[in-house]
C-alpha cells in the first residue's frame, strides 16, 4: 500500500515546525510595514511633513500596479490552471474528479460573475446613498469624476489651465496664486515642484471609499488561502514559497494602505484605516496558524479544497481586475483632469510606477 506522503491529493508531510511559526511573527511585521507606511505619511502631521511627496506617489502607483497584477497573475492563473482547470483532473495526474469536465472555463465564468456583481453592487449603493443624501437635504458629486470631463457634466468648475486639482499637492503655490491675482501664472518649475509636494495630497478617489472597501474584502478572501497554503507546504517547497509571500504580502499591502489612506471619514472615524490595515496584517498569519493547526489533515490540493480554493480566487480576482481597471485606471488616470493638464514627467512617473509595481508583482507569480 502507498504511503500517505506519496498521494497527490493528501497532505504533504510538514516538518520544520519552528520556522513555520516564525513566519507567522515575520509575515505579520512585512505586511503591516507595507499597508500602515501609506496611512501613517497620509494622516500623522509629522510624518506627513517628513516623507516627500515623491515617496507617497511611487508607493500609490507601485501598489496600484500590484493589485491589478494580482488579479490577473496570482488570482485568476491558478484558479484556471491549478485548481480549476483541466490539469488537475484525476485523469491528468490531478484530484478533480473527471466529471468535473474539462470543456468550461469556470474559473473565468466565476471571475465574470464576480466582477459584474461588484458593478451592480456598486451601482446601486451609488444609487441608494445618492437618493438618501437629496432626501437629507445634501447634493452628492459623482464619484468617478473630479470635474467634468468632455462628454460628461459636473457641478464644479472647469479646471483651468494651471491644474490647480494636480494629484500630488501644489496647494502653497496655489495660494500664493491666488494671493497675487487670479490671473497671475504659475512658472513650470513652480508647477511641477507642486504635483509632488508634502502636506497636500489630493487623490481622485477620494471620494470613492468604496474602492478601499472592495479592495479590502478581495485581498482578505486571498490572505486566508495563501496563509493555508503556506502552512501546510511541504518542505520542499517551503522556503522559496516563504520568501515570495514575504515580498507579496508587503507589496500587496502597499497598494491597499495607499487606498485606506484616502478614505474620508468623520473624526471620530480616523482610526478605520488603521483598523483596515491591522485587520489585514494578520489575515494572513491567521490563516498560517489554523493551516499549522490543522496540518496533519488539511490538503490545500484534495477535491474540496480546489474547488473551495479556486472558486474564491476566482472571485477574489474578478473583483480586483474590476477595482483595477475602474477605480485606478480609469478613474485615477482617464477621467481625472489632473493628469490632462499636469506635466508629461508628472504622467510618466505615474504610469511608470504603475507598471513597475505590476511588473514586479508579475515576476513573483513565477514561483508563487
Amino acid at each position: 500500500m502507498s504511503d500517505a506522503s506519496d498521494d497527490p491529493c493528501g497532505p504533504s508531510p510538514v516538518s520544520r515546525l519552528g520556522l513555520r511559526v516564525g513566519a507567522i511573527f515575520i509575515i505579520l511585521v512585512t505586511s503591516t510595514f507595507g499597508t500602515l507606511f501609506p496611512i501613517a505619511s497620509k494622516r500623522i502631521p509629522l510624518l506627513r511633513r517628513t516623507v516627500p511627496g515623491v515617496v507617497f506617489e511611487f508607493a500609490k502607483f507601485f501598489g496600484s500596479g500590484v493589485i491589478l497584477a494580482t488579479g490577473f497573475i496570482h488570482l485568476l492563473e491558478p484558479a484556471a490552471d491549478d485548481e480549476l482547470g483541466p490539469a488537475n483532473l484525476v485523469s491528468a495526474g490531478g484530484c478533480l474528479p473527471d466529471a468535473w469536465g474539462a470543456e468550461y472555463p469556470y474559473a473565468f465564468a466565476i471571475a465574470l460573475a464576480s466582477l459584474f456583481t461588484t458593478f451592480v453592487i456598486q451601482i446601486v449603493a451609488f444609487r441608494v446613498g445618492t437618493e438618501y443624501l437629496e432626501r437629507k437635504g445634501f447634493t452628492q458629486k459623482p464619484h468617478i469624476h473630479v470635474v467634468a470631463h468632455p462628454g460628461h457634466t459636473a457641478d464644479t468648475a472647469p479646471l483651468d489651465g494651471n491644474a490647480e486639482l494636480i494629484a500630488g499637492g501644489g496647494g502653497e503655490d496655489v495660494e500664493a496664486r491666488h494671493a497675487g491675482g487670479a490671473d497671475t501664472p504659475l512658472s513650470q518649475a513652480s508647477l511641477e515642484k507642486s504635483e509632488l509636494e508634502v502636506g497636500n495630497y489630493h487623490d481622485a478617489s477620494e471620494d470613492s471609499p468604496a474602492a478601499a472597501q472592495i479592495l479590502g474584502v478581495a485581498m482578505l478572501e486571498f490572505g486566508v488561502i495563501i496563509g493555508l497554503t503556506l502552512a501546510v507546504t511541504g518542505d520542499a517547497d517551503f522556503d522559496i514559497l516563504f520568501i515570495v509571500i514575504i515580498f507579496h504580502q508587503m507589496f500587496e499591502g502597499l497598494g491597499l494602505g495607499t487606498r485606506l489612506a484616502f478614505l474620508k471619514l468623520p473624526p471620530q472615524w480616523d482610526c478605520i484605516p488603521f483598523v483596515g490595515a491591522i485587520v489585514y496584517s494578520c489575515i494572513t498569519p491567521l490563516g498560517m496558524a489554523i493551516g499549522l493547526g490543522v496540518r496533519e489533515g488539511l490538503s490545500m490540493t484534495s477535491a474540496s479544497a480546489s474547488i473551495a480554493a479556486g472558486t474564491l480566487d476566482s472571485i477574489s480576482g474578478g473583483i480586483l481586475i474590476y477595482t483595477a481597471c475602474v477605480e485606478l485606471i480609469a478613474h485615477e488616470f482617464i477621467f481625472n483632469p489632473a493628469y490632462h493638464k499636469c506635466s508629461w514627467g508628472k504622467l510618466w512617473f505615474s504610469i511608470i510606477s504603475f507598471a513597475f509595481g505590476a511588473g514586479i508583482m508579475a515576476l513573483l507569480g513565477k514561483w508563487a
